[in-house]
């Protein structure tokens, strides 16, 4: 459901809770991206910074600049001068995540996990069963078949929620009860109807079944891609998965390694959302 005017709470002594809805939805996130983008360019005194999420946004405010009475007025202003969804063409960077699948890291996490839960389906095949796919290579085709939007950055620096943007290639899964205690950096999982990619060795709680070599985030950005944020993603641009075998996943790996990796990446396109809602609407979803 999309709310008609904003909901705001207050989040701590600085920080603002702007909810859009509560659904999961591309249009739902569109609207915070395109009201983000509003409150940016709108360069309000004393907002420090904006973080886009699926369905709400959080807003980072110097209580000694502005008021929470005043930031909530003028999001408000800004949210009714708004027609539709407020952006609908935006600069869209594509990247090509290189993946390989069924690796064997993944493969081992989710058997330390199963030594202590036993009765846990492997993950692959879990979301084999969960979205009634044949095997493990039609799992491949179907998660790789479709470009993702990055729809939020949140729950640890870099980590990313995608979305598909080919409804027929959605994939679904419940997640762990209770999580796994590790991950393994570059990690790619499902969890609800979300992909997701693990940007460091963490606890998690999605199915996963693929590794990606190519790092999306670096504390101590060595690599060009990271000259000017720690974190690789912004919300709105877009993910396109590339299975590679385990030569070509060492290949990168030292590419990264000695820094001279160059991130798979377009910079130059723009994103509508009117032409991509025509494209669905003429889609065969059987």
């Amino acid at each position: 459901m999309h709310h008609s005017e904003p909901r705001f709470s207050p989040a701590g002594d600085s920080f603002i809770e702007v909810e859009l809805g509560n659904e999961m939805s591309f249009d739902l996130n569109v609207k915070v991206q395109a009201l983000a983008h509003a409150i940016r360019e709108a360069q309000i005194d004393g907002v420090i910074e904006l973080v886009p999420e699926l369905a709400s946004l959080l807003v980072s405010y110097d209580p000694d600049r502005i008021a929470y009475d005043d930031v909530v007025m003028e999001i408000r202003s800004i949210f009714g001068q708004q027609s539709g969804d407020g952006v609908l063409d935006m600069p869209s960077r594509l990247f090509y995540v290189p993946l390989y699948y069924f690796d064997p890291w993944t493969q081992e996490c989710v058997a330390d996990y199963r030594k202590t839960y036993p009765e846990k389906l492997p993950d692959p095949e879990l979301l084999c069963q969960a979205n009634g796919l044949a095997d493990r290579a039609a799992l491949q085709r179907m998660h790789s078949g479709t470009e993702y939007w990055v729809a939020a950055l949140g729950f640890w620096p870099g980590l990313c929620s995608l979305m598909p943007l080919d409804p027929r290639n959605r994939l679904s899964a419940p997640k762990y009860n209770p999580p796994r205690g590790w991950t393994p950096k570059g990690t790619i999982g499902v969890g609800g109807g979300l992909t997701s990619m693990y940007p460091d060795r963490t606890p998690g709680g999605y199915q996963i079944f693929a590794r990606t070599p190519m790092p999306i985030w670096d504390k101590d950005q060595r690599l060009a891609s990271f000259k000017d944020s720690l974190a690789l993603f912004r919300p709105g641009d877009r993910v396109s998965f590339t299975p590679i075998g385990r030569e070509e996943y060492d290949f990168i790996e030292s590419k990264v390694n000695d820094g001279t990796y160059q991130h798979p990446m377009i910079d130059y396109q723009v994103f509508s959302v009117a032409r991509y809602r025509d494209w669905l609407s003429g889609l065969d979803k059987e």
